[in-house]
């Protein structure tokens, strides 16, 4: 029976009744349904809010702000955004006037130099035609090394481009020094609060490793590798002092591949702890409080918790709080860079405590002006197909005099002094896409490597032996001398015996009056390496930034000038198309 209040005449009422008197349940259930979906008046449904679109640009040398773009990507798609990730190869400076919302990750290298994949997106976007972009609303976060002197320059240069060119700053840069997780994600929250509604779910602070497992090695829990062997590369008589180091990878669950490298933890050894403790008039056995640690004794901290050598201004800065002096505050003015990079050079940070602090510093104090003791990532120099469960380093362990002092590099050689053959080594893997051999194993590579820049390229043609790919290789190699520093000379001609390496050329700038080096070797076989590229052979380079890159670089364009019959200007726009198409990799240091 239909209820009093029902909403029908006498006669509709008894109409009804006979009607569903002579139906089923199944048959009044599909009435229902059908009455609910089609005749019964529509009940108001709630449509959701078009989801706000965003984009993540980044620009990455070695692949940190890359892994912080997808990062950022995942985490702005739980929080309800249409979020794309785009490098910065990928994009040019015209397409942001089609973007409402950006997220800009990109790190600085050198001296204040964009990323090798992003030097044409910055160049036009700082000096180009200028782009309208008053729709644009964005924030930037800046990776860098405050142990450079011009820290996150690019991130800082393209935070002050855009707003010039009209966008709207959403959210305030964040720089980042080399610990970069956790101000990323406190950025990254903000920014998307900033950008509206879209914004409701809450950022992990902990950054990008926290939803691994403890039992999971990686860069905040490093594996503790068994060094396997230890081999000095040099011949007696050299200046030089290089290590091939093998470590073992055997159930730590870390993968690699051809052209990543190897993050090893250091520690920092005694002489250079005692001259800190020296300098600031401590003895170590005071207490200090380390960032997400907690308490600990101040020797075992300055051992293995900070960076107790790079003088760096932001260290500088930080000392003259305490300091208070005047010398050093000339040091630090604006008018004074040229000075202070003269003070810097060769110094470590104990020399600034005794030249500005020579009444020492509190154990506080002293702790306050450090940052991070940093990993060190140095390429892979073997192929996981040719060594299972193994890793490979060539290492140059750095020592040097100056200011009438000994120095050396901290983490090279803490590898050489202070880790014996079957002691540990704290290590993670460290992905590198834009280093990678040709897709196709048939493709020709041409491979410029001084020095222990060759050590990704005994990866490469240890990776193509091992798959027996049959693509032309020819290396370039270079160092001091023959009869010393010819690195892996013997496998080298193993390869070419084999035929794994099609080519070799060496250049050792010490065994004649005039010095000679890879880049001369490349101008005289200026013809065939030409041919090289005409038939789609891939061009690398791996070692030092400061000189031999730029001069490879210069001859690799002068080669395209002269074999090509270019102008300048071609012949420069032929390097780019090479680099655009990831046909020429560099991994300089």
């Amino acid at each position: 029976m239909l209820p009093e209040h029902a909403p029908f005449s006498p006669d509709q009422r008894r109409s009804v009744e006979i009607a569903l008197a002579g139906l089923d349940a199944s048959q009044r259930f599909w009435l229902a349904g059908f009455l609910s979906a089609g005749n019964a008046p529509a009940a108001a449904v709630a449509v959701p809010a078009a989801a706000t679109a965003l984009t993540v640009l980044y620009g990455t040398e070695s692949g940190n702000a890359e892994k912080l773009a997808d990062l950022s990507a995942k985490i702005a798609k739980k929080k309800g955004f249409k979020a794309s990730v785009k490098n910065m190869s990928e994009i040019t400076p015209a397409n942001l006037a089609k973007v409402d919302n950006l997220l800009v990750i990109v790190s600085t290298w050198g001296e204040g130099d964009p990323p090798e994949s992003a030097t044409s997106f910055y160049n036009e976007i700082m000096t180009g035609v200028a782009v309208d972009l008053k729709k644009l609303s964005f924030s930037v976060c800046a990776l860098g090394d405050t142990s450079y002197e011009r820290f996150c320059q690019v991130g800082k240069d393209l935070d002050a481009r855009l707003e010039q060119l009209g966008g709207r700053r959403i959210s305030p840069r964040q720089d980042c020094d080399v610990d970069f997780e956790e101000p990323h994600a406190q950025w990254l929250e903000a920014a998307l609060a900033a950008f509206g509604p879209s914004a409701s779910a809450t950022v992990q602070v902990s950054g990008p490793a926290a939803a691994a497992a403890t039992t999971e090695f990686g860069k905040k829990n490093p594996y503790p590798s068994e060094l396997l062997e230890k081999v000095l590369l040099n011949g007696k008589g050299t200046s030089k002092e290089t290590w091939h180091y093998e470590l073992g990878l055997d159930g730590s669950g870390l993968s690699y591949e051809p052209g990543d490298a190897l993050a090893v933890v250091p520690v920092n050894p005694p002489d250079v702890i005692d001259g800190i403790l020296k300098a600031a008039k401590l003895n170590g056995s005071e207490t200090v409080e380390v960032k997400g640690v907690g308490a600990k004794l101040l020797a075992d901290a300055l051992r293995e918790d900070y960076d107790i050598t790079a003088l760096s201004r932001a260290v500088l800065t930080k000392l003259q709080n305490f300091a208070g002096c005047k010398k050093l505050a000339a040091l630090l003015a604006d008018d004074a860079k040229d000075q202070l990079k003269d003070y810097q050079w060769g110094r470590w940070i104990a020399d600034a405590i005794r030249d500005f602090a020579p009444s020492g510093l509190a154990p506080a104090d002293l702790a306050s002006i450090f940052r991070k003791l940093p990993p060190r990532l140095y390429s892979i120099a073997s192929s996981p197909l040719a060594h299972p469960d193994e890793v490979h380093l060539t290492v140059a362990s750095v020592r040097y005099q100056a200011h009438g002092m000994q120095r050396k590099g901290i983490a090279s050689t803490y590898l050489a002094d202070l880790v014996e053959k079957g002691g540990r080594v704290p290590v993670y893997t460290h992905q590198n896409k834009n280093f990678r051999l040709p897709a196709s194993g048939d493709t020709p590579i041409i491979m410029v490597g001084p020095g222990t820049g060759v050590a990704p390229f005994r990866a490469f043609v240890e990776h193509r032996a091992a798959l027996g790919q049959g693509g032309k290789s020819w290396m370039f190699f270079g160092d001091q001398h023959y009869t010393y520093d010819f690195l892996y000379q013997t496998e080298w001609q193993e390869h070419l015996k084999e035929g794994a390496l099609t080519k070799l050329d060496v250049a050792f700038s010490r065994d004649q009056p005039e010095k000679v080096y890879v880049q001369d070797r490349m101008r005289e076989r200026a013809k065939e390496l030409y041919g090289w590229l005409q038939e789609g052979a891939h061009f690398y380079v791996c070692g030092d930034a400061s000189r031999m890159a730029a001069d490879v670089h210069e001859a690799l364009v002068s080669v395209a000038e002269s074999q090509g019959a270019l102008s300048r200007e071609a012949a420069e726009a032929y390097i780019d198309d090479l680099k655009k198409s990831k046909r020429y990799q560099r991994d300089v240091y």
